[in-house]
């Protein structure tokens, strides 16, 4: 059965009546996926609109052989909105960054849910204005910082009391859409100046003060 309780408290469904939410169970599934599994890719055609439950999901860009990370979604989220409307093409991928779970919800069954409440359409509007603000803003931010101040607010972003536990040099690459071998000599740099102190799969923030400083460089 698909839980309208979890879906009730997504933005997006939110104040939909139970009668509405029900339309959805007919062409609802539920993949539980591993680390890695990529849910689609720029050009691919859209039947399916994706809602997680459990787990991370990553959206990117790759330009050459790096991966631009774009967004990192925790749940309750959606993803792959423009797969559903329009075209029907994705712009960009999607992949589970750990082992999650994802609800997918047919094409033919959101086009059901909108005849069933009309007023969800500027729902969707507002939700792919939001996401396209959100890349611009974050594509002005790589053009206008350095690698510092990039890593150092990935770093600050991550932090729980000041610890990034977890976190390869080749995963904070990733993020940052850079070489691993970039990552790596920047830790250097700030764990020379005695901002952070470097640990194995784990990043302690000494100096909470100038690395803050640094997102501003």
């Amino acid at each position: 059965m698909l839980d309208v309780s979890f879906l009730s408290e997504i933005d997006l469904f939110k104040q939909l009546p139970d009668s509405c939410l029900d339309t959805l169970e007919k062409d609802s599934n539920v993949l539980e996926c591993s680390a890695g599994h990529l849910f689609f890719q720029p050009e691919e055609t859209g039947r399916v609109l994706f809602v997680l439950e459990k787990g991370a999901v990553r959206i990117f860009r790759t330009i050459g052989d790096r991966k631009i990370t774009l967004r990192v979604l925790a749940p309750p989220a959606i993803f792959g909105v423009l797969g559903c409307f329009g075209r029907g093409k994705y712009y960009s991928s999607a992949e589970a960054v750990e082992a999650s779970r994802v609800r997918m919800i047919s094409r033919d069954s959101i086009e059901a849910l909108l005849e069933c409440a009309p007023q969800l359409t500027y729902k969707l509007l507002d939700l792919v204005s939001e996401r396209y603000l959100y890349i611009l803003r974050k594509m002005e931010m790589f053009a206008r910082k350095g690698l510092i101040p990039r890593l150092a607010t990935l770093l600050l972003e991550h932090a729980d009391n000041d610890v990034v536990a977890g976190m390869t040099h080749k995963e904070l690459a990733d993020r940052l859409g850079l070489h691993r071998e970039s990552i790596t000599a920047t830790l250097g740099e700030l764990r020379r100046a005695g901002i952070i102190k470097i640990e194995r799969r784990t990043i302690r923030i000494l100096q909470r003060e100038r690395l803050e400083r640094a997102t501003q460089e």
